[in-house]
C-alpha cells in the first residue's frame, strides 16, 4: 500500500490524544449515571402488584413466547478489536505483513481454517470448535460511513440507527408499544442479563434500562448465592450495624430476581475448567462460567451480554491482543464443554461485536488506530458445520484515511440472530431497524416457520411537558371507560387522575390540575392508565 494514503488528513497526536480523553470522560459520565440507578434494577412493590425497574423490552418478552430454549450470548469486545490479527487475511498476506511489520502475526504460527485465512496460535482453543463445526466467521463486519468514536460508533452498534438523537437500544425501544404494563406485571425471569458495559445503550429504552445488569461478575455471583444483594448477617454490633442491616435489607428487597437467579444458580455446577485459578482478575471465563449455571439451572433469560474490556490497543498490540483473544477462545471453548455436559450446547448462539475494528497500517507505537472494517465471530452447536460468510475487504483498496470498506452490515447480523435463531416474528424484527429491513444470512439454523407473537397494537400513552407542567397523552382507537391512577416511587397510591367514559381519539389531562388539591413534592411517579383493551403504565416527571 502506498505511504501517502496512511497519513492523509490524519491529526497531530496530540489532538488524537485530547479527543480520546474527552470522549472517554462523556463514555464514563453515561455509565457514573446508569450505576447510580443500579438499585433499580430490582423491584418495589406497586399498589399490590410487583414494580420492577428491571424492564423488560417487548423484544425480550416477545422471546418468551417462542418455542424452544435457544439462548443468545452477545460477547462484547470493548475497546475496538483488530479484525485482522483476529482471522488473518492469508490470501492477501503479503499486503498485511507489508503494512505491520512489527505487528503482523507469522504465516507459520496460523492455523488455516481455509486456503484463504488463518487462526492466531494464541486462540488454539477454537481450532476444536472449528473442527466441529461450531465456529463461522463474519468477514468485513462494520457499517457505511464508519464512525471511529468509541462513544458515537459504539451507540450506533447499540441502537442499530445512525442518527445521533436516538438514545434507545435495539432490545430496549419498543417497551412502550408493545409490552406497556411492564411495570406492574414483570415476568418471573429476568429478560435479559448483563455483565459490564454499563453505559451502553443495547437494553436501554427511551426513559429506563431494561437489563438486570450488574457491573462486574462477582456482583451476579454474590447475589446467586446468596440470593440477595447485600450480607445482611455480618454486620458490626452497634448502632451503625443495625442502620446498615436495614439499609442493606431495604436494597435486598428491591432486587426481584434475586431468588430465581439463586434458584437457577443453586440447581447446576460447573463441569468445565476455566482456569480460574491463582486468577486475580477474571474478565471473560468467569462471566460465562456464571452464565452457564444460570442456562443450565433453568433460568430462563434467552439474552445475555458479557464484555471483555481492553480492545483500544493504541500502542503494544501484539502482547495485549494476544492475551485478550486467547481469553476469548479459552473461555468459550470452556463454556460449550460445561453446556454440553447437559447437551445444551446447541442450544446457545454467541456472537462477538465490536463498536469498529483497527486500521491496516500499524501505526509508531507498534499498535493500530481506530478502523472500520472488523470479523464477527459465532459459536454454537446449532451452526451446523464451520465457515465463512461475506467477504474479506481488499486491503489494497483503502480510503483516504487507510481504512477498510465494510463488506457486511452488522445490522444484518443482529436481524438475523433476531428472526432465524431466537424466531421473533419477522415483522416484530423488521419494526427494530427504521433505517431499512435487513435481510437474514445463512449460519445453519432458522425457525422452520415457527414465530413468537407479533406485535401487539395497544393504546398509545405517554408523558409530555409544557412550561413545568406534567401532562398525559393517550389515544383510544374507539369509546370506553379509562381509568388513571398516580402512585409515588414506593408504591403509595396518590389518586385518581380520571374515571369515566371517554370518546375516541386523542386525549391530553394535566396531571397536576386533575389532582386537585392533591400536593405533588417535585420527583419520579408512575401513572397506570386502565381501558377496555388493556392496562400500561409509565413513569412520569413532576416538577
Amino acid at each position: 500500500m502506498p505511504t501517502s494514503n496512511r497519513n492523509l488528513n490524519r491529526p497531530s497526536l496530540s489532538h488524537i490524544d485530547i479527543e480520546h480523553d474527552l470522549e472517554h470522560k462523556q463514555w464514563n459520565r453515561r455509565s457514573f449515571l446508569q450505576t447510580l440507578g443500579l438499585a433499580g434494577s430490582g423491584s418495589m412493590f406497586l399498589a399490590g402488584s410487583t414494580l420492577s425497574a428491571a424492564k423488560l423490552s417487548p423484544l425480550t418478552m416477545a422471546l418468551n413466547d417462542t418455542e424452544g430454549e435457544r439462548v443468545l450470548v452477545l460477547i462484547r469486545l470493548k475497546g475496538g478489536n483488530d479484525g485482522l490479527n483476529t482471522i488473518v487475511p492469508l490470501n492477501q498476506y503479503d499486503t498485511y505483513a507489508n503494512a505491520r511489520p512489527k505487528i503482523a502475526l507469522p504465516e507459520n504460527s496460523l492455523y488455516k481454517l481455509s486456503d484463504e485465512f488463518g487462526l492466531p496460535d494464541f486462540m488454539s482453543p477454537l481450532q476444536k470448535m472449528w473442527g466441529e463445526g461450531q465456529m463461522k466467521v463474519a468477514l468485513g463486519v462494520g457499517y457505511e460511513d464508519g464512525n471511529l468514536s468509541h462513544f458515537r460508533s459504539s451507540d450506533i452498534y447499540a441502537t442499530a440507527i445512525a442518527e445521533e438523537k436516538e438514545k434507545a437500544g435495539i432490545f430496549g425501544r419498543f417497551y412502550e408499544t408493545e409490552y406497556p404494563d411492564f411495570l406492574a406485571n414483570p415476568p418471573l425471569a429476568p429478560p435479559a442479563i448483563q455483565i459490564g458495559s454499563i453505559g451502553n445503550l443495547l437494553f436501554d429504552g427511551e426513559t429506563n434500562h431494561y437489563a438486570f445488569t450488574v457491573s462486574q461478575p462477582g456482583q451476579l455471583e454474590r447475589i446467586a448465592e446468596l440470593g440477595a444483594v447485600h450480607d445482611v448477617n455480618n454486620l458490626p454490633n452497634c448502632i451503625y450495624g443495625e442502620q446498615l442491616g436495614f439499609m442493606r435489607g431495604l436494597s435486598n428487597t428491591t432486587y426481584k430476581y434475586a431468588d430465581v437467579i439463586k434458584a437457577a444458580y443453586d440447581a447446576s455446577s460447573t463441569t468445565a475448567d476455566y482456569n480460574l485459578q491463582g486468577d486475580p482478575k477474571p474478565k471473560l471465563a468467569k462471566q460465562l462460567q456464571i452464565i452457564a449455571r444460570m442456562i443450565k439451572g433453568k433460568l430462563g433469560t434467552k439474552v445475555y451480554m458479557v464484555t471483555l474490556s481492553g480492545f483500544d490497543t493504541h500502542a503494544n498490540q501484539i502482547d495485549r491482543h494476544a492475551e485478550l483473544m486467547n481469553d476469548l477462545a479459552a473461555s468459550v471453548n470452556a463454556f460449550y464443554e460445561d453446556l454440553a455436559e447437559l447437551e445444551m450446547d446447541k442450544d446457545v448462539l454467541a456472537m462477538t461485536f465490536s463498536e469498529f475494528g483497527r486500521r491496516v497500517s500499524e501505526n509508531g507505537s507498534k499498535g493500530t488506530d481506530h478502523g472500520t472494517s472488523s470479523t464477527t465471530l459465532f459459536f454454537g452447536g446449532g451452526l451446523d458445520g464451520n465457515g465463512f460468510i461475506g467477504t474479506q475487504p481488499d486491503l489494497d483498496d483503502l480510503n483516504r484515511t487507510g481504512n477498510m470498506s465494510s463488506s457486511m452490515d452488522f445490522r444484518k447480523l443482529y436481524a438475523t440472530a433476531l428472526r432465524e435463531w431466537l424466531c421473533i416474528n419477522p415483522d416484530t424484527v423488521d419494526s427494530l431497524f427504521p433505517e431499512g429491513k435487513q435481510e437474514s444470512e445463512t449460519l445453519g439454523f432458522d425457525c422452520n416457520g415457527i414465530f413468537g407473537r407479533e406485535n401487539g397494537a395497544g393504546i398509545f400513552n405517554v408523558p409530555t411537558y409544557q412550561n413545568n407542567r406534567a401532562y398525559i397523552e393517550f389515544e383510544l382507537p374507539n369509546d370506553g371507560h379509562v381509568d388513571i391512577q398516580l402512585y409515588d416511587i414506593l408504591g403509595k397510591s396518590i389518586g385518581t387522575i380520571t374515571n369515566e367514559i371517554r370518546c375516541k381519539g386523542m386525549h391530553k389531562i394535566d396531571v397536576q390540575q386533575a389532582l386537585g388539591n392533591v400536593h405533588l413534592s417535585t420527583g419520579q411517579y408512575v401513572y397506570r392508565i386502565f381501558t377496555n383493551l388493556q392496562a400500561a403504565s409509565k413513569m412520569i416527571q413532576i416538577k
